[in-house]
């Protein structure tokens, strides 16, 4: 390998984080591969403007889109292997990203996933060239023991990809400390912005809101309005994955704003992008928001939203990483919103069965 070449593995790379990390990565002079399940369509919507058929070398900046599953280690296919794959690139950053599907699903890839990442990179003797980046999440911190989290707060998490993280958290940490891995966890808290999945309760509001301001919608359902969350912009967050790579020596870091917001204050500032100000009448499941100068409902609460162990309060300490990385985050919780809800609105304007 010569010297100059830099080499980044994403996994996920479909996804919001990981097409931020690609883009970003790209603009550092790296050779970006990505992973996607074989199992799923090619959605490579967040990616296609960096996308490139590599038998034509026509773009300047690209991608290279591999289908693998990292649900084994092995295959009847050697290139599909983690083994294989590795071994071929020989990457210096390997960063992976995973989505909440099913229980069992969830622990085989989150879990388990990052094992056989990190034991593909040790059984082909790349322990001390490889770079790891694992994407850890506040929601391993579920019950909260203390506020604010930091990386010094015991874990108590609530669901089982929570739970799924803690493991992959402390794999990371063992085979850092078991092997000399240059192994990194980053304790990402909410982390947002007009690629997050249409599954999050952000991305939800903020394109219904945006259908209700064209007129293709009257109203949405949600869950529990005063979950309270620290919210910030992904695409700065992908800058702090990089930046924990860059150091002397690994270490785990919390990354986050230091604030912290409801569900109601996001549906609250959302809709105000479009000039509707919403008040809220009832309790619990009874509570609907209407717009205050027509009355009309827009939003009511669905009970089958709720999670079964709520999350209540996620707020983080992000002064580690201030002090050891030099980040901190720049866009503020009301621009965020407002960047969501006007990229919406444009989204349904072109196409409005987005």
């Amino acid at each position: 390998m010569g010297s100059n070449r830099k080499v980044a593995l994403i996994t996920g790379i479909t996804g919001q984080d990981g097409s931020y990390l690609a883009e970003f990565l790209l603009g550092k002079g790296y050779e970006v591969h990505g992973i996607v399940r074989r199992s799923s369509s090619f959605n490579t919507g967040r990616i296609k403007h960096l996308y490139k058929d590599s038998k034509t070398h026509e773009e300047p900046y690209y991608v290279n889109v591999i289908p693998l599953d990292c649900l084994s280690s092995t295959d009847h296919f050697y290139y599909s292997t983690c083994f294989g794959l590795l071994h071929m690139l020989e990457p210096r950053v390997s960063v992976q990203f995973y989505s909440k599907l099913v229980s069992e699903y969830t622990a085989d890839v989150d879990a388990l996933g990052t094992l056989r990442l990190l034991d593909a990179i040790k059984t082909c003797g790349l322990e001390k060239t490889v770079k790891f980046y694992e994407a850890a999440t506040s929601e391993m911190f579920g019950k909260v023991q203390e506020i604010p989290q930091k990386e010094t707060t015991p874990f108590y998490p609530r669901s089982p990809y929570g739970v799924a993280k803690v493991y992959a958290y402390w794999i990371t940490v063992n085979y850092r400390e078991s092997y000399g891995m240059f192994a990194c966890n980053g304790i990402l808290f909410n982390h947002e912005s007009p690629r997050r999945g249409d599954n999050f309760v952000t991305r939800k509001v903020s394109r219904s809101v945006a259908k209700i301001s064209l007129g293709l919608a009257e109203s949405f359902e949600l869950g529990n309005l005063d979950a309270s969350r620290d919210w910030g912009f992904a695409k700065e967050y992908v800058e702090a994955m990089w930046m924990m790579l860059q150091q002397d020596e690994p270490d785990d870091y919390v990354i986050a704003t230091g604030e912290t917001h409801t569900v109601r204050e996001f549906v609250e500032l959302a809709f105000s992008q479009i000039g509707i100000e919403i008040e809220w009448f009832g309790k619990g499941a009874e509570e609907v928001g209407k717009c205050k100068k027509t009355g009309i409902t827009r939003v009511k609460i669905n009970p089958k939203y709720y999670r079964p162990t709520e999350v209540d309060e996620l707020l983080g300490d992000a002064s580690k990483a201030k002090v050891k990385l030099g980040w901190e985050p720049k866009t503020t919780f009301a621009e965020l919103v407002q960047l969501m809800v006007n990229s919406d609105i444009q989204v349904m304007k072109s196409d409005p069965t987005a």
